[in-house]
């Protein structure tokens, strides 16, 4: 079923591509519309074959022996031909990636602490699991905000001290 429906995505494209030869011999639009189209497929199949020119190289086996890894790292660049402006594409996200869970680290600490200096709603209050006096003690939200902070804190190490593979 799966390959069935990709020969049919693969036929409407060809399809697709032959209509638009066509209309392009025909001369119906202007030389600065031909370009414009022209730089939106290219970078439409630029970005189709960007992940799969990056993930090539993510299964070469690090455990190998060296001159094997080389060997191996040698075929796939012959095979899949990388530049920079694909590389920087592959960093750029990347590096979004870090960032934004880096951000969402830090907004998880500050929420979590937050709820602890904040004062918890009476029906929170009520449910005390240790006194510290007859006033005081460690309550539900107090465990819930340390939660959201040690979770915090554990999107924030795990974004900056993450090993770099790229």
């Amino acid at each position: 079923m799966k390959s069935k429906q990709v020969n049919d995505e693969a036929a409407l494209l060809e399809l697709k591509a032959d209509e638009l030869v066509s209309l392009l011999q025909k001369g119906v639009v202007d030389v600065a519309r031909v370009k414009a189209i022209q730089q939106r497929v290219i970078i439409a199949l630029d970005e189709a074959s960007l992940p799969k020119k990056i993930e090539a190289f993510k299964e070469i086996d690090t455990n190998a022996d060296r001159l094997d890894m080389l060997n191996s790292f040698e075929q796939l660049l012959s095979q899949h031909q990388l530049d920079t402006a694909v590389s920087k594409k592959y960093i750029t996200r990347e590096r979004v990636k870090k960032a934004l869970v880096v951000v969402i680290g830090i907004i998880m600490i500050t929420l979590g602490m937050a709820m602890i200096i904040m004062p918890a709603p009476p029906y929170f209050e009520m449910f005390t699991i240790f006194y510290f006096n007859d006033n005081d003690g460690v309550t539900i939200m107090d465990i819930i905000s340390l939660l959201i902070v040690f979770t915090g804190v554990y999107l924030f190490l795990s974004a900056v001290l993450k090993k770099q593979t790229a």
